[in-house]
């Protein structure tokens, strides 16, 4: 393990599954870092404007920034400028809408560092919001600093960084109400010690949370005030929902190392149309109505969708990506419950598959695979 953290650490380069963003942007970073002369908030790397650049996508120096996030810049402004205040953020919209991926970018580009996050559950501990101990030493010597272990939340306290709370709904209740003392107070008690940690400058906590899922714990209207929300919607249209899938599938080929090539602009269109018009009970030209699935039909599902056709197409086909490859990912992403959305998908692909012009290939490939 230590031979791994030294080698690390003096640049040998390992085989990653999944690199933090601010290790796979390390170049837009520096580019940005290097002609950023603007304002910057204490402790923060990157000035409000080149965080927004580095998200959003813009030039810096001769250095691209890719885009990150698609979509409206106003609530990409919006949740910048609260984290450059004393006031928390929670980003809030139905899953598939890329709280997390633009939690961890901004977390990356203002403070370098996106790893200080508690992935909440039904099971998250007050613990993992606050402090806990090394019982061993605990044991052996009684409460002190040595046999404490801090959360991220404590740890970006002291170190004046970003604190990502993922899911925050669904934590109970009263590990909710621990950060309470944190965002009002900004300091954390740790009274077996006797002592407080006081958060340095630079640190405040960025949350996501839906109210979609299965096991969505409220937040207390003590906890919502001392958070600034930010809601993130779905894309606006069609191409733009394109455009994210495209990318994000196009990334997520070359981290993964999938042969073959990123499917065609017309595939990826097909896959995103069903899903938009599962998704709002329509067709995309308003004129027929349809029954809705009961799974999220979100835009990070259309990616994986579209991911697993890719993956299937480079290692049981000829590496071009078809109707078969795409059926099972889009039937195992409708339907959910086995007896309700059955009958939904049945519907959808007698009504607008079977007599969509140029579908016939999609529409036999999803018949074979329920």
């Amino acid at each position: 393990m230590n031979k791994k953290m030294d080698d690390r650490a003096s640049g040998v380069t390992e085989a990653i599954l999944r690199r933090h963003a601010e290790d796979q942007f390390k170049s837009e970073l520096a580019a940005l870092t290097e002609i950023d002369d603007r304002p910057r908030p204490p402790k923060w790397k990157l000035s409000p404007w080149a965080v927004a650049t580095y998200v959003l996508g813009g030039k810096a120096g001769g250095t691209e920034s890719s885009p990150k996030y698609i979509g409206k810049r106003r609530l990409v402004e919006i949740a910048i400028a609260t984290l450059a205040t004393d006031r928390a953020l929670l980003l809030l919209g139905v899953p598939g809408t890329a709280k997390s991926w633009l939690s961890e970018h901004l977390a990356a580009a203002i403070s370098g560092d996106s790893t200080q996050v508690v992935q909440g559950t039904a099971g998250t501990a007050e613990e993992q919001i606050r402090y806990g101990w090394n019982y061993a030493l605990l044991l052996a010597k009684g409460p002190s600093r040595e046999a404490l272990v801090p959360s991220p939340v404590l740890k970006a306290m002291a170190t004046g960084t970003m604190a990502r709370i993922e899911e925050l709904t669904r934590m109970p209740a009263d590990v909710q109400d621990s950060l309470i003392t944190i965002l009002s107070e900004k300091s954390l008690p740790i009274p077996e010690l006797g002592e407080e940690v006081q958060a340095a400058k630079g640190f405040n906590v960025i949350a996501t949370a839906n109210n979609r899922d299965k096991g969505v714990n409220e937040l207390s209207s003590a906890l919502k005030r001392r958070f600034n929300t930010v809601i993130l919607l779905v894309p606006d249209n069609a191409d733009e929902e394109i455009s994210i899938v495209r990318q994000r599938v196009a990334s997520l080929g070359t981290a993964l190392e999938i042969p073959g090539d990123v499917p065609g602009i017309d595939q990826i269109r097909r896959v995103v149309t069903i899903f938009r018009e599962l998704r709002n009970g329509q067709t995309e030209d308003g004129k027929s109505k349809l029954k809705q699935s009961s799974g999220s039909m979100s835009t990070a599902e259309a990616i994986s969708v579209v991911n697993s056709g890719m993956a299937l197409a480079a290692h049981f086909g000829d590496g071009s990506v078809k109707a078969t490859d795409l059926a099972s990912g889009i039937v195992g992403a409708v339907i959910k419950d086995p007896v309700q959305d059955r009958v939904v998908w049945q519907e959808y692909m007698e009504t607008v598959l079977k007599e969509r012009d140029g579908w016939k290939d999609l529409y036999r490939a999803c018949r074979e695979t329920i």
